[in-house]
């Protein structure tokens, strides 16, 4: 199989799972947020054409400050320089229409199932706001675990994995859907993997 087609069903599958773990603990419909509780923080009944428009605005104008901040890091610290030069020697040479790719599934499944699926699962185990906070650290405590790279020298990336599991959670407690953290996640990984793929033709 090619790199593409791995990518889309591992991440595929990763979504189809998200879907399937919604649909057993009876949540319809995991792209929007719907706490268990009555008291519902950051819920919207109302969801039409102007959410959707609100939360992609909203998404890509977090991630091209998150995307800024991480090219201000990488021209201040050596480490973060060195962490962005390890990705650049793992990826390999990707072309255009992969980057579009790997960012486009990795966005839409990784936030269906750590956000869709796990920070909803967590969220009704302990209903309120006290739930609402347990679930996005739970499921980011997660996220950045699951971001572990081979060696000390990606602790960072695991870290600022646990940081923006935190941003992106709230994004979808807050906005009450998965397209403003799916916007952000999208954003950060297209223009990240831009600019490695840049600097590999440039070195």
């Amino acid at each position: 199989m090619s790199r593409s087609g791995l990518i889309v069903s591992f991440y595929g599958i990763l979504a189809a799972t998200a879907v399937a773990w919604g649909a057993l603990r009876g949540q319809a419909n995991i792209f929007i947020y719907s706490p268990s509780s009555t008291a519902r923080v950051g819920a919207h009944p109302s969801y039409g054409m102007g959410q959707l428009v609100s939360s992609l605005g909203i998404g890509i104008a977090i991630g091209l400050l998150v995307v800024l901040l991480t090219r201000v890091v990488q021209e201040r610290y050596a480490w973060a320089r060195m962490l962005h030069n390890e990705f650049r020697h793992r990826l390999g040479p990707l072309d255009g229409q992969e980057i579009l790719l790997l960012a486009l599934a990795s966005s839409v499944g990784e936030e269906c199932f750590f956000r869709g699926a796990l920070l909803s699962h967590m969220q009704a185990v302990l209903p309120g706001f006290a739930g609402t906070f347990f679930a996005i650290l739970g499921s980011s405590m997660v996220f950045g675990l699951l971001h572990i790279g081979p060696g000390v020298r990606f602790l960072p990336w695991t870290i600022s994995s646990l940081g923006v599991g935190l941003l992106l959670g709230s994004v979808y407690v807050g906005m009450g859907d998965l397209l403003g953290p799916i916007a952000i996640h999208f954003t950060v990984n297209y223009l990240n993997l831009q600019d490695i793929v840049r600097r590999q033709m440039e070195a």
